[in-house]
């Protein structure tokens, strides 16, 4: 699988496991879909402290332990900031996160530390402080953020410049705020109205990598598009670009994802050892532009 590099400074696989939801395997259900992943190309794992209550990162941990040497082949990112009930952003809170993430996992570094949510009661500098003394530690080599907008990272830039090289979002066929304001600028239309602040460009204009997440939702964890009655039109020119491309629907649809020049790393959660490697065919394939357009217009999406 080709490498991406995140930020210009981390490279990556192009497709990445999400493992929120290996909190309901077993560990050696665990292993065989790191394994699977690993030998398909996809050697970047996203965790974060609240899934699974922390357990997901443990029995992670307990895959790393019972393969030697599986560590340094491979990418590993948290995040930290969910409470019970509230976001926390403070230097406390994410110093002492972190130790517990690293502690969970049975490693000494993370390769990246991601801010889960936005916190309305952010104070940047004390974000910067706790990302400096991690970094000073060698606890951790890179940081982002999740689910913010162009000046929220502006906000935190100005205290750690340079610093941030991802941001987590949801983005796919059936979620694409992202790029519908910059198709439709200065029309009167629901998908002109910027749900997020130009963010794709910011993030383009200062090198931090998008990372997709919930590639195949439509709404806030509603669930899947495929399908589904409302995406039948997308459904269908997914199959029939499936059946020419010798892939998956699903593949298709991360294909599409990665088509985009901003260089976007798509975060998969399957725990699926078959759909896992049936997904990691994406990178086999690029879309041609009439091809995207057929998607994103399948989606129901106008264009001008």
């Amino acid at each position: 699988m080709k490498e991406l590099m995140l930020g210009k400074v981390l490279p990556a696989s192009p497709i990445a496991l999400g493992c929120m939801r290996m909190a309901g395997l077993g560990v050696e259900e665990a292993e065989k879909v790191v394994w699977t992943a690993v030998e398909n190309g996809i050697t970047f794992f996203d965790h974060a402290d609240i899934y699974g209550g922390g357990k997901s990162e443990e029995i992670f941990g307990q895959v790393l332990k019972r393969n030697p040497g599986l560590r340094e082949k491979i990418t590993i990112q948290s995040k930290c900031g969910i409470c019970r009930g509230y976001y926390d952003a403070s230097k406390e809170h994410i110093l002492e996160a972190a130790d517990g993430i690293l502690q969970r996992l049975g490693i000494d570094h993370l390769d990246a530390l991601l801010l889960h949510r936005p916190d309305a009661l952010m104070e940047p500098q004390e974000v910067a402080e706790a990302f400096e003394t991690l970094h000073r530690a060698g606890k951790v080599r890179c940081f982002g953020v999740s689910n913010q907008n162009a000046a929220q990272m502006a906000l935190l830039d100005r205290y750690m410049p340079g610093k941030l090289i991802i941001n987590q979002l949801q983005f796919g066929l059936a979620h694409t705020p992202m790029v519908d304001t910059g198709i439709n600028v200065n029309i009167h239309s629901e998908h002109a109205v910027s749900k997020d602040g130009s963010t794709l460009d910011y993030c383009r204009l200062h090198d931090i990598t998008i990372q997709a997440w919930s590639p195949f939702q439509y709404g806030m964890f509603k669930g899947v598009f495929f399908g589904v009655e409302q995406y039948a039109e997308l459904n269908a020119a997914l199959t029939e670009m499936a059946q020419e491309k010798g892939v998956s629907e699903s593949a298709v649809a991360v294909a599409w994802i990665m088509r985009h020049p901003a260089g976007i790393q798509t975060i998969i959660g399957s725990m699926n050892p078959g759909r896992i490697a049936d997904i990691a065919q994406a990178e086999k394939i690029e879309l041609t532009r009439p091809e995207w357009y057929r998607l994103y217009r399948a989606a129901g999406n106008p264009l001008p």
